[in-house]
Order: C-alpha cells, then structure tokens, then sequence
C-alpha cells in the first residue's frame, strides 16, 4: 500500500492526458507516455496504483453522500448566510439537505469531476488503457498479470456502481474510446439500469475469481483489493438492484432514452433479492474463509482502570475506528482526517483553543433518537421508557456512571439508552474516556452548558449539542499539542454483510429463524437481547417482528444504528426510498448559545432540510446534455 500511494500522484497526472489529439497531430501526445507506462512490470504497476487513485479520495466522507446527505451529521458553517454555501468548498456535500443542489453546477459532480466530485469516467478510462495494454511489458510475470487485471475490472466495476447509485442510468464505458472516434462514437447514451447493474456484477465475478482470497502482506499491500471485498461489494450491488429506488420504481416509469427505450424496469422483480440473498451468503462466506470475525478489543495500552462498561464501548466503537481489525472487510487509506470536526471539547486545553477541536459535526437530536432504549427497542415503542418526557432534565446517577457523570444535569432522554447509543453519541454531560485519560473512573466529561459547545466566534461549535463519538478513537488526545490516532475508512465491515443478508432473506420469504438468529448476533455484540425476545417482553407492537413489514422497520433501523456515522445511511435511506421521510422535518438540537440550565435545554431549530423526489439521484450537468444531444436528463431535473 505503501507503494501504491506513492504512486497515486503519477497516476492522477498519466489520467490528465488528452483523450483526443489536437488538430494536425500526426502522433498522438499521449503515445510515449503510455509506451514508457507499460514498458517494464514497475511502471505498469505503477500505472494500475495510478487507477486506484480516485478510489482513495472515496474515503473522504466530504465526498461521499451516503455521509453528507443521511440526515446523520449537520455541518453548521456559514447556516445564517444560505446565500454563501452550494460552492465547492468542503462542506458543499452537506448542503445537498438544503436543497441547493441545481443542474448548472451539481455538487457532488462524479460525472465531469467538480464540487467535490471526482472524474470517476476519467478513472474508468485509465483502467480500459490498464486492460488494454498489459500484454506489452515482457517481465510481467502471469501470476501479477492475472491479479492486476482483476484489480483493474474491479475498479473499474466500482467506478460505475458509484455513478449509478447516483444517476441511475448511465453510459457504461467498457473500453477505451479511441482518439481517433468520430463524433457520434464519443456521444454515447445511457443504458438501462438493469443493465448497469449486470454489467457491475459481470466484471466483479470476472475479479473475484482472479483475486487472492486475502491480503499476505499486510505492511506492502493492505488496501489492495481482494475477492472476499469483491465478493461483499457484489452483495452489496445486488441488493441496492433489488431495493424500491431501482426495482420497479414508479416514479421513474417514464424515464426513457431519446429512442424511446425504457430505462427503468416497469415492474419490481422479487428474483433480484433471491439473487442478492445469495451474493451475501457468498461475500460472508468468503470474508470468514479470509479470516474476516467479529470484532474483540486489542491492547488498550497502560489503562489504570477500566469497567466491563467501558471495554464493552470500546469495542462497539473500535469495530470501526481500531484499524485494519479482523471485523474490516473492506478498509481504504488514506486515514480520516476529520476527528477534530467529529469530537467535543472535554478538556480545558481543547476548550482554550478553539482550533484544535472545532466540533462542527452536529448530529440531531432525531439522529440520536433512532436508538434503542436499554431494552433493545425503539424509544417510542418501549413500554418502560418514559418517551414523553425525553426533552425533561435528570442528574447522572451510580446506575449510568461510566455513561453520564454523576451529578450532572442533563436530557432525560441520554438516561436508560443501548450500548451503541453512547459508543456512538457524545452529549451534554456524557463521559468521554480516553483523550488522554487512563481511569474510567475519573475520565473527562461533556461540560457544553458552560461553552464547551458553542465558543463566541459561532464559527467553530456543535449547533446540537450531540457530536459524532464513533468516529473519534480513544486515543486521540486534542489540546494544545493535538495527537490524533489514525485509522483507515471503512467501506465495509462483517456486520453490515450479516445485516444485508438478514433484510435480502426476510424481503425472500419474510420472517425466519435464520434472520432472526443473524439479528441477534449483530444485537449481542451490544449485550441486548434477541429481537422476538425483546419485542415480546418490552415493546407496545409485540407482534412486530412476526410480520414482513415489521420485520422490514427492524432490519432497516438496526442497520442505521449499527452503521451509524459509517457513510452507509445515507446510501441505504436511498434505495430504500425513505430518505425524504426522513428530512421531511426540521433539524433540531438544544439551543448551545445559552448558559444556564434550563435555557440550554430548550429545543431549537437549526433549519429545515430540503429534499424532494427529484434528489434521489443526483442530475447532469446542463452543459452535458449540450455537449451530448443523446443523454436525457435525469428525471425531476
């Protein structure tokens, strides 16, 4: 891997060739560059490293509207002057729930590569080159060509499935244009949906049979691409076909292509969740034969003391912040770069300097309400949990030591909550172990009614007053010298398989003890008890989980707490089509301005998202269509 991002930099360079010779050329530019590329077995290497570029900068959650667009992160910069966001600063995937995204200038443009985006076309033709000239260096030998040219259609596979899960329908470019392509060669339209997603899973079963089953060498190769992730992405692809956005949508009915071609399947197909079902048994398969598990704390370092309360919330957060763990099928370098966005300031130092920690990550309360109580049910469903009063105030008790400090006012609703919900939410007078502290019995703690949140400049705080803990490791410790531990980004971990099998087996023939018994391996990671168990002893809906609808609420809630912060939300609350339910009402948080008490614990509104049918999938850019007359906009647009 090490190798890899050091080539990464001559690989973006070798794809800004020109892809069409200028008038009189007589040889094309780019001829000597793409002999010297595959002129012995390093600098083809090379040039493959070069083709993983742009999968690297996916692990930029800026980047990534399954993170910028879930509803699970508010990003409160600029919020009082609308008229300054919808640029191609870092926070312009987060203004895609304020309703700016337009078709002149997209945010997030994957298909020319602006705003974020990333020319993921561009990157899809330096593969096509990659495949096309392998055969031209004599010192390959036939092991790595094998293994390269998987690596490059897997890639390659990639590539597309990001841009359909965005536009749906698109060009699928299986080779390489050539420079010398006529005019009507270049204008290429979009293919059915249908067959995007065919042609994905076409090229990832061509890799997975040619990729190593796992990485040997992890210090020289970790991040390469192997086939238990090629075999868990197929899973992943194959039941985002078979989801309501893309199987049989009504709303896209009459989307069809300049001749008239139907570019969305009419009717939903119930053999697709057969098909994914079977992909995800394969991918879960093939990560334990790799050697993939669920996760288990490693060496915590010199810790003083810690409670069985506190090892169980570092291990439900290092499953995804503990790098390269067995429980990470599918992790990417570079590392996450944006901690300091993601954590409060829980020591005097960081509240001294407003630049070490910034906190701007704001989760909404309606984001923190999505776990479960202690019970291992939804909050408004759980007979014993006092819902109507979550917004009243309460004071830490012994019961909720290492959680809430003793003591301390905060929501009633922070009190009586799951496992996950405080390895993955930090508030208001919740405890933070870690930050440089060794003792969970005198750990720091959340003091955001005294400033901590919301510093005078209201340039750097939390507009909620909830932050993003999972994605902050223990050890990072912010102040004045800031140390952040590193870790990679996680495409996909054993979990969200299990999880993805459970809702492909239940929309197959609904409710059954195999989906029940892979619920509740994922449930007894957080010490909760299984789902009919639970359901029946504590829930107002007991009969829930008997039902395939039910279960169906189930499944998907509990993917959205177990990936929480993950970067899948927002990806799952699309092909599932419940994402404009979910921004249908106001951001809220407390009102983190205020000092006292009683003033801080008032609801506030942070602004009201926009999210309409139409930004299911992202439109092309105007210019495009001008440029090409044989694309049709997508719809809405």
């Amino acid at each position: 891997m090490k190798g890899l991002l050091m080539y990464i930099a001559g690989g973006i360079l070798l794809s800004t060739t020109p892809s069409c010779g200028k008038y009189l050329d007589v040889i094309p530019d780019n001829v000597a560059t793409l002999s010297s590329s595959f002129s012995n077995a390093n600098e083809t290497e090379a040039y493959l490293f070069g083709c993983y570029a742009n999968l690297q900068q996916l692990s930029d959650i800026r980047r990534n509207a399954g993170f910028t667009s879930s509803g699970e992160v508010l990003f409160p910069v600029n919020m009082q002057d609308q008229t300054t966001l919808g640029g191609a600063g870092g926070d312009a995937g987060f203004n895609l729930m304020r309703g700016l995204q337009n078709s002149t200038n997209p945010i997030l443009n994957y298909w020319d590569g602006y705003n974020m985006g990333l020319k993921l076309y561009e990157s899809i033709r330096m593969c096509n080159t990659f495949i096309d000239n392998i055969d031209l260096p004599l010192d390959i030998q036939a092991f790595q060509k094998t293994r390269w040219v998987a690596e490059a259609k897997f890639l390659k596979a990639y590539y597309h499935y990001w841009l359909i899960r965005m536009y749906g329908p698109i060009p699928i470019a299986d080779e390489a244009i050539p420079i010398n392509a006529s005019t009507d060669e270049v204008r290429q339209q979009q293919q059915p949906v249908d067959s995007c997603f065919n042609y994905v899973v076409k090229l990832l079963d061509e890799a997975a049979a040619d990729l190593p089953p796992a990485i040997q060498n992890a210090a020289a190769e970790a991040g390469r691409i192997t086939a238990a992730i090629a075999r868990a992405v197929k899973a992943e692809v194959l039941a985002t076909q078979a989801s309501p956005l893309f199987n049989g949508n009504p709303d896209y009915a009459n989307f069809k292509r300049k001749d008239g071609k139907n570019l969305f399947s009419q009717n939903a197909d119930p053999v697709k969740w057969s098909r994914a079902a079977t992909a995800c048994k394969e991918a879960i398969d093939a990560a334990q034969a790799a050697g993939n598990s669920f996760y288990q704390l490693r060496t915590v370092g010199n810790i003083v003391h810690m409670s069985d309360t506190t090892r169980q919330l570092l291990t439900l957060q290092g499953a995804f912040v503990d790098g390269w763990n067995a429980e990470q099928v599918w992790s990417l370098n570079p590392y996450f770069g944006w901690q300091y966005m993601a954590m409060p300031r829980v020591t005097s130092e960081a509240a001294a300097n407003v630049f070490a920690v910034y906190s701007n990550f704001s989760v909404p309360i309606a984001q923190s309400e999505i776990f479960y109580t202690s019970n291992g049910v939804p909050i408004n469903e759980d007979k014993n949990w006092d819902f109507g009063n979550r917004y009243k105030t309460q004071t830490g008790d012994d019961q909720h030591f290492f959680y809430i400090k003793k003591g301390y006012t905060t929501a009633k609703g922070n009190f009586n909550r799951e496992p996950r919900y405080y390895a993955s939410v930090s508030f208001d007078g919740a405890n933070w172990f870690g930050s440089g502290t060794t003792d969970d019995r005198i750990s720091n703690y959340v003091n955001a009614v005294d400033g901590f949140a919301s510093p005078p400049d209201r340039l750097r705080y939390n507009a909620t007053g909830y932050w993003p803990k999972k994605l902050v490791s223990y050890l990072s410790v912010p102040g004045q010298n800031s140390v952040w531990h590193q870790y990679p980004w996680t495409f996909m971990r054993l979990s969200g398989l299990y999880l993805l099998y459970a809702e492909c087996l239940n929309e197959v023939n609904g409710p059954s003890q195999e989906v029940y018994t892979l619920l509740d391996q994922i449930r007894s990671k957080a010490g909760l008890e299984g789902v009919v168990e639970a359901w029946s002893k504590y829930s107002k809906i007991p009969g829930k989980p008997a039902s395939k609808d039910g279960l169906r609420q189930i499944i998907h809630q509990e993917r959205r707490i177990e990936l929480a912060f993950e970067g899948q939300a927002g990806w799952d609350l699309r092909r599932w089509k419940e994402l404009q339910a979910v921004l249908s009402n106001p951001f809220q948080g407390w009102s983190v301005f205020n000092k006292t008490i009683n003033g801080y614990y008032q609801l506030s509104t942070v602004y009201q998202p926009s999210f309409g049918l139409r930004d299911y999938l992202f439109p092309i850019q105007d210019y495009d269509l001008l440029v090409n007359p044989n694309l049709v906009q997508t719809p809405y647009w």
